[in-house]
């Protein structure tokens, strides 16, 4: 079909990209020829016979997913879920699409095509920004010159009366739609226009102008040219759509994997107040939850994570048409722009639009103020994280630790640049932007994309990590941090700096040129080893990376990472309250904006750390154990100072199983056992099992218990294990006896060479003795090891040394251990060791 040539084919050429309809795109072409001479006769006639479609405009509850070729991807994605989802739940607004085929015509009748292969012709344009933007403008200028054909200006009055009922205050969201957008492996995310709040016929007639215009923007070009898509390939049509009034409720937009990972059993939802082109356009931080798909399928409280965002701004209508932004009051700053039941009601949707196109989606939804209801008004295949190469780990790591924070924000991909900044505050300057700069600037969007893509980095003060700016330079696979707040404040031009996305959620940027590595791991078949190989994670923000590893589970979960970084409040601060100072209480204030109460809170942070941990390697055992900071660790949280007793030496003071059942402590621990109890049971996740640090004596053993069964987690009852973490000489001794009272143990090898050498590792003077394989230790872990399996009752071991040293790992296998849990970037090494014959 690509050798045939006029008007009739040409909006064939799409064939040869990959799209569904293929087979009758070719046939069609092939009959198409031989109806030119009187082609407006035999249109009936031909469309009876499966041939080209010659409708200039299509209501899109009559579209398919197969109709791409004739409307583009967004009327025929729209169509798709209109026919085969409302069915089942998934409500979209209805409207119309102008075909292919009307644009095709619209360019040959009017002259336009030969044009623009004239301008477009010279290739000096793709490297002089200047001269894009001068021809961009030239056929931009011809295409708003030129006026519609008779006919396709009748139908389109015909439908726009058909759908408005006639009302000129009716509004319409009118989007362009090309025959190769949204295909799989291309995200035109953002390549061209959107006109929302379209009021009237005229109104509308013009930004289908407008749209057809568009795809002759200058990024537009560039962004066909560098994927390799020739610009007579691509038709434009207009999706005419009726508006959801969510500039009185909000909008967002959500993915049904992490974007980040590719974690695929998480739906990621984002939200603000207003039309969502704030969220798309990056103009504003929006609120973020996380859902696992899992539980949600079994009905059960399954949002495992959320970050609440700024939300400055809102867009909203303005009268007689068009869209301006306001900010929001403080009441809305600080609630949540969407209800836990909103949030679980669009996942279910979003997993529905999944299943039903066989693959991650990046879909767009919004609430409408009038009627309180959701609706989805665009869904596109994901195109990033869904195309990762599996079996390859890309890693990297900053070498030099605690360089100076100029700024922060959120990280978008794992990666870390670095070079020269480069403030721009619009896009006139592109011209003076040089390849391998960091690119700082307020917020992008996608007409930046030309520069985007020479920049070493990418640092913005507004925009979520759903944003075009994200989305972009994710797929051009350029470390991105978005968000930062004050980036174009603290940064200046010429300034040396590292951007780092590879710690995490939250991304830095680091003073000067610092060192940085990156490590690509093949990870083939990895041999059978004899036992379990588990993982120490406690960051819930690196979890969905570090589940995708070949593991056995979580082997250590320290929920001090989680007090810490997402509390950052001592637990008697927070029960305190109403009595604490002033001071104190407006930091604790900012840290607990969208929380209900202080004990809240607490509680739903460790719910929702240890559910982003339980999810990350669900249904597979994670253990988690509960908080054993020392006295110190304690005193340096918020409000820490007045409760926290200054101790000598803190890491044989007042720690671990010892506070627990210590007065003093009792409402702390209970709040964090409310925590646990909340996600084995209202959220199903059963897959968590508890470890209990530093007890020190069998009594202390059996007093844990009776605390536990208090706060409603019975050993044994709903499978809840129970084990204890073997870390003191007394736990080598009496191993029999401990085990009476635990379901197993998970060594600390850490304390536990330290207490039986006498040494404390933290002093440079004895360090040098601290050895995990020092002949009393292994003795003591041949004990622990050799005592349990006797007992039948399970035996890990969580500390640093089998990371570290992969032939202690191999001493302990031979022993019988069941499991050894490993820092994340030494699993794949350890484990190739321990698979050599």
């Amino acid at each position: 079909s690509s050798t045939t040539q006029g008007p009739a084919a040409g909006n064939f050429g799409v064939a040869t990209v990959g799209v569904a309809g293929l087979a009758i795109a070719s046939a069609g072409a092939g009959k198409a020829r031989r109806a030119k001479p009187s082609q407006r006769k035999v249109t009936v006639a031909m469309r009876a016979r499966g041939g080209e479609d010659t409708r200039v405009c299509i209501p899109l509850e009559e579209l398919r997913n197969t109709d791409v070729d004739k409307v583009g991807g967004k009327s025929a994605s729209l169509g798709e879920m209109i026919s085969q989802l409302s069915d089942v739940g998934v409500p979209v607004p209805g409207g119309f699409s102008t075909t292919a085929h009307a644009y095709k015509e619209f360019l040959d009748k009017g002259g336009i095509n030969a044009y623009i292969n004239d301008q477009l012709s010279d290739e000096s344009i793709y490297t002089d920004v200047n001269k894009l933007m001068e021809v961009g403008k030239n056929i931009r200028d011809k295409i708003m010159d030129t006026p519609f054909q008779k006919d396709f200006e009748e139908e389109l009055k015909a439908q726009w009366q058909r759908v408005s009922g006639g009302d000129e205050k009716f509004t319409f969201a009118v989007r362009s739609s090309a025959t190769a957008e949204d295909l799989p492996d291309a995200s035109f995310a953002g390549q061209q226009e959107t006109y929302l709040n379209v009021m009237g016929y005229e109104d509308m007639k013009q930004k289908v102008h407008l749209v057809f215009a568009s795809l002759f923007t200058d990024r537009a070009i560039s962004y066909r040219h560098d994927r390799g898509f020739e610009h007579e390939k691509v038709q434009l049509c207009a999706t005419c759509q009726k508006m959801v009034r969510s500039e009185t409720g909000a909008a967002g937009v959500m993915f049904s994997l992490d974007t980040e990972s590719g974690f695929d059993k998480v739906v990621f939802v984002t939200s603000a107040y207003g039309l969502g082109e704030t969220v798309v356009g990056g103009t504003v931080n929006p609120d973020e939850w996380y859902v696992f798909k899992p539980t949600l399928a079994e009905g059960k409280n399954s949002i495992i994570a959320r970050t609440m965002g700024s939300k400055l701004i809102k867009m909203v209508y303005q009268e007689g048409g068009g869209t301006g932004t306001v900010d929001t009051s403080a009441e809305e700053q600080k609630n949540w722009s969407a209800t836990d039941k909103e949030v679980t009601d669009l996942a279910e949707m979003a997993v529905k639009i999944e299943k039903h196109y066989g693959r991650p989606m990046d879909i767009e939804w919004a609430r409408d103020g009038d009627d309180g209801k959701l609706y989805i008004v665009q869904a596109r295949p994901e195109t990033v994280a869904s195309q990762k190469k599996v079996g390859v780990i890309e890693e990297y790591k900053m070498k030099t630790k605690g360089g100076d924070i100029m700024a922060e924000g959120r990280a978008v991909g794992k990666r870390i640049g670095a070079g020269k900044v480069n403030t721009l505050t619009s896009i006139d300057q592109m011209a003076e932007f040089e390849e391998g700069q960091v690119l700082v600037a307020d917020m992008t969007d996608p007409d930046w994309e030309p520069i985007m893509k020479k920049a070493a980095a990418i640092v913005t003060n507004r925009g979520g990590r759903t944003c075009h700016a994200a989305i972009i330079a994710r797929e051009l696979g350029i470390p991105a941090i978005v968000g930062c707040g004050d980036a174009t404040d603290k940064l200046s031009k010429g300034d040396e700096v590292t951007v780092s996305c590879a710690e995490g959620d939250t991304g830095f940027i680091y003073k000067g040129q610092l060192e940085f590595e990156k490590n690509v791991t093949e990870l083939g078949e990895l041999p059978p080893v004899g036992m379990k190989i588990m993982m120490n994670v406690g960051n819930p923000e690196t979890a969905f990376t570090f589940g995708q590893l070949p593991n056995e589970g979580i082997g250590l979960a320290r929920l001090e990472f989680v007090i810490n970084n997402a509390i950052g409040v001592h637990p008697k601060a927070l029960l305190n309250y109403d009595t604490i100072p002033a001071e104190t209480k407006a930091l604790i204030d900012a840290r607990m904006k969208g929380y209900g109460s202080p004990k809240e809170f607490y509680t739903q942070k460790i719910v929702e750390g240890v559910a982003t941990l339980a999810a990350s390697v669900y249904p597979k055992r994670i253990i988690v154990r509960l908080s054993d900071f020392k006295s110190n660790e304690y005193k340096s949280l918020i409000g820490g100072e007045q409760y926290e007793p200054d101790e000598e030496n803190p890491m044989i003071g007042f720690r671990g199983c010892g506070r627990y059942t210590d007065p003093f402590f009792e409402e702390c621990f209970a709040m964090e056992l409310e925590a646990i109890k909340k996600v084995r049971g209202e959220m199903g996740m059963t897959n968590v099992e508890i470890m209990i640090p530093f007890v020190r004596t069998l009594d202390m053993a059996k007093d844990v218990n009776e605390v536990l069964e208090k706060n409603g987690l019975k050993r044994g009852v709903d499978g809840l294990k129970v084990n204890m973490m073997a870390e003191l000489p007394s736990n080598v001794f009496l191993a029999e006896e401990f085990l009476e009272y635990f379901d197993g143990f998970s060594i600390g090898s850490n304390d536990l060479t330290q207490l039986t050498l006498g040494l404390d590792r933290d002093s440079g003077l004895v360090a040098q003795y601290f050895d995990e394989r020092n002949p009393a230790v292994m003795k003591g872990l041949e004990t622990l090891i050799k005592t349990a399996k006797a007992k039948g009752k399970y035996v890990g071991i969580c500390g640093q040394g089998p990371s570290d040293h992969p032939d202690l790992a191999k001493q302990l296998m031979e022993w019988g251990i069941d499991s050894v849990s490993l820092n994340p970037d030494s699993v794949i090494p350890t484990w190739q060791f321990l698979g050599k014959k």
